[in-house]
């Protein structure tokens, strides 16, 4: 590990899948405007890797989901949990910055609160879901949390922890939804394919939406696909999955790596991986199915902890089933071909959906989510 002068200054700051990363590097960002003697050491992604000082390990291309999954990366798990304390003990950071992603963080958090390191959470883990009991934890681990969702603060503080809500960070990061008209000139739809970021995802989703676009292209010769892809998977990584689908050319399916959402923001509808992607397009207007499958043992303990009836953040905001969630079994191409038509055939519809979706971001704060976290981490420290 690289070799860090022991200053006041230093933070440590741990995420663990795409969207955390994304936020982190902003966070950390807006940390080292306010003061720029702030040196980073962090374990992330590519985007929190370029702003840090210091870096451990990219975290987001190793990308564990689910019950079962993780234990798969339990030496990896062990040997950064070493490190991570190793680091705690040698270079006492001024303070630990936890980013959603629970199961590693949990431990983090622990190995900061043993050695009487202030720590902090951004972007708490979605604890209200599955497993509320895990709140009162985080209270106790962490000096304050910072949530991206009204209600969250109240689940804090009934566990005596201290929560403040600065509103969501996508808001900084997503343009204004253009206008549309539909249906779409010349039946040029343009469908999205956003099949998850990790790998299990990905291989699970990928070939599912794929056909169902080809469904489409079926009755709208001129439609085109929009594959999302994060920065963790190349190409490489992507097109095999691509031509194991028997109509798939390439012609016909673009890979999109994007930080702008300008190209996310014209589509005409997606096929989604449940995850942050549902509530991105909904702030951009963008009708969707959301679709999740799982191995067998995640789908029966999630099936078992749930305490929510919804899975996509976009229903479990909006408190009603909004974008059609088809998971498991349902998730199969004929489903999702159909949720799509129900749209695209229907433009009254098509347009009622946009509205609603979009209206979401009356519920999700203002903007400047990251400077507002910064400046109270920034107060805690001195």
């Amino acid at each position: 590990m690289a070799k860090i002068a022991p200053t006041n200054k230093n933070i440590l700051v741990v995420a663990g899948d795409p969207s955390g990363d994304l936020h982190a590097a902003n966070l950390i960002k807006a940390l080292r405007d306010k003061d720029p003697e702030i040196s980073v050491t962090s374990l992330g992604g590519v985007r929190m890797q370029e702003v840090s000082a210091h870096f451990i390990y990219n975290l987001v291309s190793v990308g564990a989901v689910g019950f079962a999954e993780p234990f798969k990366n339990f030496f990896l798990w062990l040997k950064l949990i070493k490190l991570v304390r190793r680091y705690l003990e040698d270079k006492r950071p001024a303070c630990v910055i936890a980013v959603d992603f629970y199961g590693f963080n949990n431990q983090v958090l622990g190995l900061a609160s043993h050695r009487n390191i202030p720590a902090f959470y951004y972007i708490s883990p979605q604890v209200w879901a599955s497993r509320p009991g895990r709140a009162a934890r985080l209270a106790k681990l962490t000096k304050e949390i910072f949530v991206i969702f009204p209600f969250e603060e109240a689940l804090y503080r009934k566990v005596n922890g201290s929560a403040t809500f600065v509103g969501h960070p996508l808001l900084d990061l997503m343009p204004e939804p253009v206008g549309k008209n539909f249906p779409s000139a010349g039946g040029e739809w343009k469908i999205g394919i956003l099949p998850g970021s990790r790998k299990a995802e990905i291989s699970r989703h990928l070939p599912l939406f794929i056909k169902a676009f080809y469904r489409i292209k079926e009755q709208h010769p001129r439609a085109r696909a929009y594959l999302f892809a994060v920065p963790e998977f190349p190409d490489d990584r992507i097109v095999p999955a691509l031509e194991s689908v028997e109509r798939y050319w390439s012609k016909d399916i673009e890979i999109v790596r994007e930080k702008d959402y300008k190209i996310r923001a014209r589509l005409d509808f997606a096929f989604t991986c449940s995850g942050t992607a549902t509530l991105e397009n909904a702030l951009l207007g963008v009708p969707m199915a959301v679709a999740y499958k799982m191995s067998w043992f995640t789908y029966e303990v999630a099936r078992r902890v749930a305490k929510t009836p919804y899975i996509s953040l976009v229903n479990i905001l909006l408190d009603k089933p909004a974008v059609k969630e088809l998971i498991q079994e349902k998730a199969t191409v004929d489903n999702l071909a159909q949720e799509a038509f129900s749209f695209i055939n229907n433009p009254p519809r098509m347009q009622a959906a946009r509205g609603e979706l979009i209206s979401l971001r009356g519920m999700l704060g203002s903007h400047g989510a990251a400077e507002r976290a910064a400046q109270k981490i920034l107060l805690h420290l001195t």
